[in-house]
């Protein structure tokens, strides 16, 4: 029998992109003959699963799960959008999410051992890899925790397509911090208030509107009021609670949170696949299918 070493380990691993233990686990019940591995992951499915690891997944679901005064959202990616309207891959999403807001798990690594329905989060993806037919991943988390005199919201728009999560604190009722959560998922603000600005992205922009004025043929005396004034506005447009409310632009988020005896604490917001390149081939497709339309 071949002794199972580490090394012999990471060449399973490598060749077939299953987990260090799935493949540990192989070579041992195979004796360590490394062929017999990667057949034996194969018929398990896994190494297939691994194969898939190539593919660009830009598609799929967010979610959100509270659990008293914790709260996960999540982002699984598959790679194509039809899986989204997969059950079991909805199921799968949910399960993630309440796994997550139930374990407060640190990183992706301690999320990955997470014990599920059917084994760990690790070995539960990729079963659904093999099951559905497409690469599924395990793209992203983040755990939110409140106090008790504080609420949840929590809002998916397009089933999943963008999933938000704010804190108000000061109040407990969670239709106001869902109504700001559907406010962010539409206006897509870049932070909480004006304070939470870099001071290197304000500099930034107030060198490009000074530009702009100059070119505009403006009096320097003038220029820098218009700046000011423009910059204003600039910091209005991407700290949410600057912002018009979008059920009543009369007022800001602010003025509307504030109306209900509360404040705005935080929010997260994953739209699926931002960040995520596609393949130039996926693009191409996608714009002739919206030219034949």
């Amino acid at each position: 029998m071949a002794e199972v070493t580490a090394k012999l380990v990471k060449e399973l691993r490598d060749a077939t992109g299953v987990g260090m233990m799935d493949a540990k686990r192989a070579l041992v019940e195979v004796e360590g003959d490394m062929d017999k591995a990667v057949d034996l992951l194969r018929e398990k499915g896994m190494a297939k699963a691994a194969k898939k690891n190539d593919r660009i997944a830009a598609e799929g679901l967010a979610a959100v799960s509270v659990k008293g005064n914790v709260a996960a959202i999540v982002e699984v990616n598959s790679e194509t959008d039809f899986v989204s309207k997969n059950e079991m891959f909805q199921d799968l999403v949910k399960e993630i999410a309440d796994v997550v807001a139930e374990n407060k798990p640190a990183d992706m690594e301690a999320a990955m051992k997470l014990p599920m329905a059917k084994g760990s989060m690790e070995e539960t993806l990729i079963e659904a890899t093999q099951v559905i037919g497409e690469r599924i991943n395990f793209r992203r988390f983040e755990v939110v925790e409140k106090d008790d005199n504080a609420a949840f919201g929590g809002y998916l728009h397009m089933g999943g397509r963008i999933a938000v999560l704010t804190v108000i604190d000061g109040i407990t009722d969670e239709s106001v911090a869902r109504d700001v959560a559907m406010h962010v998922a539409a206006i897509n603000p870049r932070y909480v208030n004006e304070s939470q600005i870099p001071e290197a992205e304000l500099e930034h922009e107030k060198a490009v509107l000074t530009e702009q004025a100059l070119n505009e043929g403006k009096p320097a005396n003038i220029v820098e009021k218009m700046v000011a004034g423009r910059l204003n506005k600039f910091k209005a447009e991407i700290a949410l609670v600057d912002q018009p409310f979008v059920k009543d632009p009369d007022m800001t988020v602010e003025k509307y949170v504030s109306s209900k005896g509360g404040t705005v604490r935080s929010f997260v917001r994953f739209e699926v696949g931002e960040g995520i390149e596609k393949r130039e081939d996926n693009f191409v497709e996608e714009v002739m299918s919206q030219v034949k339309k």
